[in-house]
């Protein structure tokens, strides 16, 4: 049994599941979760060596895409220890101040990245609706700043969310539904009255995730408006940037919609979708952005052919 703090009644470990009901086979399901790690943090950081390297891509859409990778990375990196932990290992303790530790990591690179999509969103916006200001608006000095703003508002926020579950007291069963913490699983467990972290975590989640959403929704509403009075040439060329964008904006928010409805509305499901959808909203992106932008992007595939086949050669 998990031991308490006396002063604070919260345990000093939780426990972590991996697929329930297939555990005797944790070691062969490990064997596609290690496959996806590998192509996430490969890509990734493909991606992030490319751009790095080819003075090329050294403008503002790359320098987004590298922002986009390296959230990407971290999110995957978050993740790895505690998943690779339980299934070759069977490690499923991780103690309170470590699970906050993770918590942190993986809600803040899940708000960068939002914040990371929307500034996308706000590139391909000024590219095509205002393409000859579009290097006096994007220069280096305010990428950077972009870079740190995000960096900002998706830890600093989180701080006061999670000072918020410290001060629960945790009394009933320590076995949290997924292979990693996850702020509404470990909330749940708590038998204090989480009104107030529910409330603000929402408020969170509205002022984040919501508002980026919609905020990019209306940046693609404005880029058809200007492409509709364009030739139809120079429409496909135009909208045809943006298809990378689209598809990574999709494969982020509906997982990421998806979970939020099965720990709402999913009450009485099997509890390895719970698992499978959670592994799905951590993983997925991580894997598909490096693939989309590799194949959906003529210069990224031509960098990507100069760096590995002839400066190797």
């Amino acid at each position: 049994m998990p031991s308490f703090n006396q002063s604070t009644a919260y345990p000093t470990v939780f426990f972590l599941t991996g697929i329930p009901g297939l555990e005797a086979s944790h070691t062969w399901i490990s064997i596609p979760f290690c496959c996806l790690y590998a192509i996430a943090i490969c890509g990734n950081s493909m991606i992030l060596f490319i751009i790095i390297t080819e003075s090329s891509l050294h403008e503002p859409m790359y320098y987004f895409l590298s922002m986009l990778s390296f959230t990407d990375l971290g999110l995957c990196l978050s993740t790895l220890g505690t998943m690779l932990g339980i299934f070759w290992f069977n490690v499923r303790e991780i103690s309170f101040d470590a699970c906050i530790g993770q918590m942190f990591f993986i809600h803040g690179f899940t708000f960068m990245e939002s914040s990371v999509l929307l500034v996308m969103a706000f590139d391909r916006f000024i590219a095509i609706c205002n393409p000859l200001r579009y290097a006096m608006i994007l220069t280096n000095p305010r990428i950077i700043a972009v870079g740190f703003a995000i960096i900002i508002r998706g830890t600093t926020i989180l701080i006061p969310l999670l000072l918020l579950l410290k001060r629960l007291t945790f009394c009933r069963s320590h076995v949290l539904h997924h292979s990693y913490c996850f702020y509404p699983d470990v909330m749940k467990l708590s038998c204090s009255d989480t009104r107030i972290n529910s409330a603000f975590g929402l408020a969170l989640v509205i002022s984040m995730a919501g508002l980026d959403s919609v905020l990019i929704l209306l940046s693609y509403v404005l880029i058809i408006h200007s492409v509709l009075s364009i030739a139809s040439k120079e429409w496909k060329k135009a909208f045809g940037t943006c298809v990378s964008h689209l598809s990574a904006v999709a494969i982020f928010y509906i997982p990421m919609i998806s979970l939020s409805l099965v720990h709402r509305f999913g009450k009485h499901a099997p509890p390895f979708v719970h698992t499978l959808i959670a592994n799905v909203y951590l993983l997925i992106p991580p894997v598909m952005n490096p693939i989309i932008y590799s194949v959906k992007t003529k210069q990224i595939r031509k960098a990507m052919v100069k760096v590995f086949f002839v400066k190797l050669s």
